[in-house]
């Protein structure tokens, strides 16, 4: 949005599209860019035919965020633009972020890094300027949902978003659709927020069979609430 504010069309945002993001946060996000005027390119990545990054190895963002950069770079030098910039904050460089060594390699500019801004202030200023984004929870790409080791693939990824779509259409805000395979039967565990678990009483079995409805052998429904800051 400050981008926008302050370059205009010198400034170009760019949403990657693979199976691993969802239609709805596609469609909040051009709806938005359009909102603020931002100019706006969605470009089509191939992490999906990368054997890499569908093994799912702990370092799997390393490879999906090295195959974006390098549409950017070369999005950037048919363009003109000068330089690549990415939404990391100073919260997430006190984590392990595989994909900021991609960032280091392309050399991509953090900005919100740089000056120091935290994930609460920068949904205050986001407030302040008016974002509907203020308030949404986080969204991070649904192969976060499957636990490292266990293959990422389009069919996994397209029942967990619509996994996902159901328990957000039973009004939850914040919770996780975790995809697991023992024994080959896909497993989801769902995480809700705990202080919206109430919300669950006289629900769980409508709600459990609905995502049974999805491709699910076994749905269960984590008693600790939704609880990883991150994914």
């Amino acid at each position: 949005a400050v981008a926008a504010e302050t370059t205009g069309r010198d400034s170009l945002g760019v949403i990657a599209d693979s199976p691993s993001l969802p239609r709805q946060a596609l469609r909040e996000a051009l709806a938005l860019a359009q909102e603020i005027g931002a100019a706006v390119e969605v470009i089509p990545t191939s992490e999906m035919e990368n054997t890499n990054y569908t093994s799912n190895p702990i370092n799997r963002c390393y490879f999906c965020k090295a195959e974006l950069f390098a549409q950017l770079d070369r999005l950037a030098e048919a363009r003109g633009f000068r330089a690549i910039a990415y939404g990391e904050n100073a919260d997430d460089a006190l984590q392990v972020r595989p994909g900021r060594q991609a960032a280091a390699e392309f050399a991509v500019l953090a900005p919100l890094k740089e000056v120091g801004l935290t994930k609460s202030e920068i949904r205050e200023l986001s407030r302040a300027m008016g974002l509907p984004t203020a308030d949404v929870p986080a969204q991070p790409c649904l192969s976060s949902r499957i636990p490292h080791g266990t293959p990422v693939t389009a069919e996994a990824l397209g029942m967990i978003e619509r996994a996902e779509a159901i328990v957000r259409d039973f009004g939850f805000r914040v919770f996780r659709v975790r995809h697991y395979l023992p024994a080959g039967r896909p497993q989801a565990r769902v995480e809700i927020l705990p202080n919206e678990m109430l919300n669950l009483a006289g629900r769980s079995e409508a709600l459990c069979s609905a995502l049974r409805e999805v491709g699910y052998a076994d749905v269960l429904i984590d008693e600790r609430g939704y609880r990883s800051p991150v994914a």
